[in-house]
Formats: structure tokens, sequence, C-alpha cells
């Protein structure tokens, strides 16, 4: 995507629709390991494919917990990486809604 701005654009605009209902998804998925380190795997891939490094972070951190409870670790997930990622998710996603307005507008102009 490097040099070639409207293909980055395509890919933020998938990020934005793929993921308008991810923390509702994410939320129902909490106290099953399995099904939550599926879905902050995709987010975490995902926000890493359109430069969201700093999402991309805190979902590894809360994946990597996940993985480690799935592999017999039986200490409850600090709530404090559930916070940060959807504290994260919400900045980004938003940011990334607006951008993606703001392209669009400028577009039809």
């Amino acid at each position: 995507m490097l040099g070639e701005p409207a293909l980055w654009w395509q890919a933020v605009g998938i990020f934005v629709g793929h993921f308008a209902g991810w923390v509702q998804a994410w939320e129902a998925c909490i106290g099953d390991d399995a099904k939550e380190q599926k879905i902050v795997h995709a987010l975490r891939s995902a926000a890493a494919n359109v430069g969201a490094m700093g999402l991309a972070g805190h979902a590894a951190r809360l994946e990597e917990n996940l993985l480690m409870r799935l592999a017999g670790k039986t200490e409850p997930v600090p709530e404090a990486l559930r916070r940060n990622l959807l504290d994260s998710f919400r900045r980004t996603w938003g940011a990334a809604s607006d951008a993606c307005q703001s392209n669009r507008s400028e577009l039809a102009r």
C-alpha cells in the first residue's frame, strides 16, 4: 500500500466497515477465551494492516494473555488489558471513520 494512497484508503474503509460492530461481538465473547482470542486476533491483524500500531499492540497484549490461559494459566485476564483495548479501539475506529468520511467528501469535490 506504500505509494498507493487509494489502496490504503480502501483498506481503511474496509476496516471501518468490517469492525463497526466489533465491540458488541467482542463483549459477547468475554468468558470464552477461545472465541475472545479469535476476535481479538482478527482486530490485531486488521489494525496492523492499516498502520494502527497502538491498537494492534493493545490487541496483541490481550491476545497473548488469552493464549496463556488457553495453555493452562489460571489467573484471570487483567481488566486493564480489556479496558486499554476498548479505549484504543474506540479512538482508532472513530478517527478512521472520520477520516474516511472526510476523504469521501474531498474526492466528491
